[in-house]
């Protein structure tokens, strides 16, 4: 059984920050990369960030102002979120990919609301 749990989470203005943390618990292990996705209403689910050992991946629209980061052997992830828009609205999920019991999978947490407002 694996958990992942998210929280930061909350409202800020335009122009603020947020961080964003992720911690992933169980029998969980050799995890192959983490990530976070958002999905603002009305809208599928994107992928916001991704992070392996060797290399780091941003959206087109928060290159330069997000910023992830992981502590693998701790099993957490990060989002450092900056210069905060109104398009930035939605609920954010972390995803790890790993190996649980011998099987390679993906999981989820239930996600953390990020709202934006001016």
């Amino acid at each position: 059984q694996v958990q992942v749990v998210e929280s930061g989470g909350g409202l800020v203005q335009t122009g603020g920050s947020l961080r964003l943390s992720c911690a992933a618990s169980g029998s969980i292990s050799a995890i192959n990369a983490m990530g976070w996705y958002r999905q603002a209403p009305g809208k599928q689910r994107e992928l916001v960030a991704f992070i392996t050992t060797s290399s780091v991946n941003y959206a087109d629209s928060v290159r330069g102002r997000f910023t992830i980061s992981s502590d693998s052997p701790g099993k957490m992830v990060y989002l450092q979120m900056s210069s905060l828009k109104l398009e930035d609205t939605g609920i954010y999920y972390c995803n790890v990919q790993g190996i649980s019991r011998g099987s390679w999978n993906s999981y989820w947490g239930q996600g953390t609301q990020v709202t934006v407002s001016s």
